[in-house]
């Protein structure tokens, strides 16, 4: 028995070894946790608060390269909001309405929308692609007053559809050193069309190569036609067109009394604006708030002669109050499709609001909100004039897009620039012309 014992463990620990061999090792089992600490591993404990989750947002836009303010706008917010990321649509600039209008009948994957123009504005809106925003404008009290009555104007049946974040308004420029030469006050934040023709002429001197012209118009129809808006009384859609009639014989005796440039001259040999201005030609010019970041670069670079210059507020008709001007906006809508809109609605609200104004502003762009920030960041940029009237030019009191809301737009503004030239050219009587514009356009409003 002593013998065989041992014999059977040696036999025993060789099948042993046998089968292990035979075998591939397990992982260890991972360490099961307490019950509590699966709890919160599942969600974060009541003084936590709860990760956003991560959204997507795809922003359809033009130009990306050449713009300034988007990835400002994106930075910012994205700070705010480290959950979400912004994705840039590149449209382009030359048919990006459009192009946005294709897209989105196809069925696009896009959450925020640039609104380039009234006419694809309104052509969106017809098609259903853009969210309603009455209720939320409601439900986040954004303050649309802040807009200079923009929003109103672009309501369809009594809901707005786009919020505006940027705008241009139109200002005059004018050349300080002509004016001291002339020993003539500069112009004044609130002047009224006559004033502003006197004004203009006092400051015409000269002839030939060295005549100084008092006020410039250029060849657009908006450089005379839309004085005769700022009263609010008229629109360029409404189909009558007989308010125009003492806004063209004002600048009509002006071009025929050698106060501003002839328009036929200037039509045929393309002058441009910003030639004439940047030679010392003109004292005073009606133009866009976006020549003053052109302006600044050129006097820079040393192509502008105009080195000291100043801004001033639009003329007004008699009775209208100071800082009324036209304008052109770009708005942020929304896809009534979207599968983020709640984030889409969020980054919109946050772009079109005094943040993203302020943002806005620091790139020399103008905002479509003006508050006391916006025009301290843009007036504060190396180059601009330094006096607080020019500072003051920019706080508007009501803005008056070019081209108001309506489906037939792109068909009204081809009779009105027809028209327009042709009273300018004195091709035909002022009356002849308002009588055409009447009856043509009176026909396409059928």
């Amino acid at each position: 028995m002593k013998r065989v014992i041992p014999v059977l463990l040696v036999i025993a620990l060789a099948l042993g070894m046998f089968a292990g061999c035979g075998q591939k090792e397990n992982p260890p089992a991972p360490e099961s946790k307490p019950a509590a600490e699966k709890t919160a591993d599942a969600a974060p404990a009541k003084d936590e608060p709860a990760k956003a989750e991560s959204v997507n947002l795809k922003w359809a836009i033009w130009d990306l390269d050449a713009t300034a303010y988007y990835n400002p706008l994106v930075e910012a917010y994205v700070a705010k909001n480290p959950h979400v990321s912004i994705e840039y649509i590149d449209l382009g600039s030359a048919d990006f309405m459009t192009m946005l209008s294709t897209q989105l009948s196809g069925g696009a994957d896009l959450d925020v929308l640039t609104i380039k123009d009234i006419p694809g504005y309104a052509n969106l809106v017809k098609q259903n692609h853009l969210e309603p925003l009455n209720s939320y404008i409601s439900s986040q009290g954004i303050d649309t007053s802040l807009y200079g009555g923009t929003t109103e104007q672009i309501t369809v049946d009594g809901e707005v559809y786009a919020l505006p974040f940027r705008s241009d308004f139109w200002v005059i420029f004018y050349n300080k050193d002509l004016f001291d030469k002339a020993g003539v006050d500069y112009p004044t934040n609130d002047m009224t069309l006559a004033q502003y023709d006197e004004l203009a002429r006092k400051m015409t001197s000269g002839s030939g190569a060295d005549k100084i012209f008092g006020c410039h118009y250029h060849t657009w129809r908006s450089a005379v036609q839309l004085f005769g808006i700022l009263d609010g009384k008229n629109t360029i859609v409404d189909g009558t067109y007989d308010f125009l009639k003492p806004y063209y014989e004002l600048i009509l005796k002006q071009q025929d009394d050698g106060i501003c440039q002839d328009y036929a001259t200037l039509k045929t040999s393309s002058i441009h604006y910003s030639g004439v201005f940047y030679n010392n030609q003109i004292a005073m010019m009606n133009m866009g708030s976006w020549f003053i970041a052109t302006q600044i670069a050129k006097v820079k670079a040393g192509e502008s002669l105009a080195t000291n210059w100043g801004i001033a507020k639009y003329p007004h008709p008699d009775g209208v109050q100071a800082g009324t001007t036209l304008g052109t906006i770009t708005s942020l809508a929304v896809n009534s499709n979207s599968k983020n809109k709640e984030a889409a609605l969020d980054f919109m609200k946050f772009v079109t609001g005094p943040e993203g104004a302020a943002v806005v502003a620091k790139t020399g762009t103008i905002p479509a909100i003006t508050n006391d920030e916006v025009v301290a960041s843009i007036t504060s940029m190396d180059g601009f004039p330094t006096d607080d009237a020019s500072k003051e030019a920019l706080k508007t009191s009501k803005t008056y897009l070019e081209m108001p809301m309506h489906d037939k737009s792109a068909d009204i503004e081809t009779v009105l620039n027809e028209c327009h030239d042709n009273i300018m050219t004195k091709n035909t009587t002022i009356d002849e012309a308002i009588a055409d514009m009447n009856s043509r356009i009176g026909e396409i409003l059928k």
